[in-house]
């Protein structure tokens, strides 16, 4: 069922994924109440100058509020009236979650917690949040696909981001609240998250320091472009999801629910290896790469490859964006922003 929506809770707003959503709802008129708590997991500037891009809107505000913050957060509920409300704030990153996991724990799972309660409480029409392509975990059956069992992640932020699904099922079961996950494959493009391969790599080339290659360079990625990532969420928001009828507890799948909740995958649906990925940067960079080959590392999947058969059936739309047209609009960003 589709409904119609005015105003929008985004939170993790200077975020990547968040900022690039935000604007394209703020282009369009919505009204958006963004939240972020501008942590120092990177470069706060990057994040500060992303948010001075939002602030000249007049349907813009912004609150410095963390989701584990729960007395303010309810007081934005209380004082706001949100139709949707989407939750991109997380602690993000596979490899940090080995050195810090209690920041997942308590962004990913307890601050989630207090966003479902606020949502509990003040109704809005739908929940949509950010999951993550890790959750599939050891699966090795490609392409990934939402009616998958995903029980056995191989990092905390995984299990975080599972955790995350679990408890919006619960509390689409326990009071009817319509709860959308989708799990995003790689997301990449201007204003990216200096974490990221993208700009880890770039960084470096230019700086003439070496590059780590995890896995001696067999990885295979489903990257995916922010407009594709950006384009599917905004399609989903005003898509209400249904009980399925033909849900069973005999057989249940993963994807779907006698709740009103669903999963899809967002992914370029076309993995790329990392090899050609680099070849690729260098390529646009005019310069070639000192490679440090690795192993494995502790967390990581060697491959991601996302099935979104479900997506397209449910809002006629595919990620459209070549891996080459998206490093191009990216580099342009980068020199742009960086003044290389």
């Amino acid at each position: 069922m589709n409904i119609e929506f005015k105003t929008l809770l985004i939170t993790g707003v200077a975020g990547f994924i968040g900022f690039h959503l935000a604007r394209r709802l703020l282009e369009q008129g919505y009204v958006v109440v963004g939240i972020d708590n501008l942590n120092d997991y990177y470069d706060v500037g990057l994040k500060r100058d992303r948010l001075k891009i939002l602030e000249p809107f007049s349907g813009f505000t912004f609150f410095k509020t963390d989701l584990c913050d729960r007395d303010g957060l309810f007081d934005i509920f209380k004082s706001h009236h949100v139709d949707v409300v989407v939750n991109l704030a997380a602690q993000a990153g596979v490899r940090y979650s080995l050195i810090n996991p209690h920041a997942y724990v308590n962004a990913n799972v307890a601050g989630f917690v207090n966003l479902l309660e606020c949502c509990r409480r003040y109704s809005p029409k739908h929940l949509v949040f950010a999951s993550s392509s890790s959750v599939y975990g050891a699966n090795t059956r490609m392409p990934f696909s939402v009616h998958q069992n995903v029980d056995h992640p191989v990092s905390l932020y995984a299990a975080t981001k599972k955790a995350g699904e679990l408890m919006a099922h619960a509390y689409s079961h326990l009071y009817g609240l319509p709860c959308t996950g989708l799990r995003f494959f790689t997301v990449y493009g201007p204003w990216g998250r200096p974490d990221m391969a993208l700009f880890l790599f770039t960084r470096a080339i230019l700086n003439n320091e070496p590059i780590r290659v995890f896995n001696q360079g067999m990885m295979r990625r489903d990257f995916t472009y922010i407009d594709d990532i950006v384009e599917g969420v905004v399609r989903i928001l005003g898509l209400l999801p249904e009980p399925e009828p033909k849900w069973s507890g005999d057989c249940p799948d993963p994807g779907t629910s006698y709740a009103p909740y669903r999963l899809y995958n967002i992914g370029n649906n076309r993995p790329v290896a990392l090899t050609r990925f680099i070849e690729l940067i260098e390529g646009a960079l005019g310069k070639k790469a000192d490679k440090v080959l690795l192993p494995l590392q502790a967390g990581d999947v060697p491959e991601t490859y996302a099935d979104i058969d479900d997506l397209f059936r449910a809002v006629g739309f595919r990620p459209q964006t070549p891996i080459e047209t998206g490093i191009e609009r990216f580099m342009k960003w980068y020199k742009s922003y960086y003044r290389v």
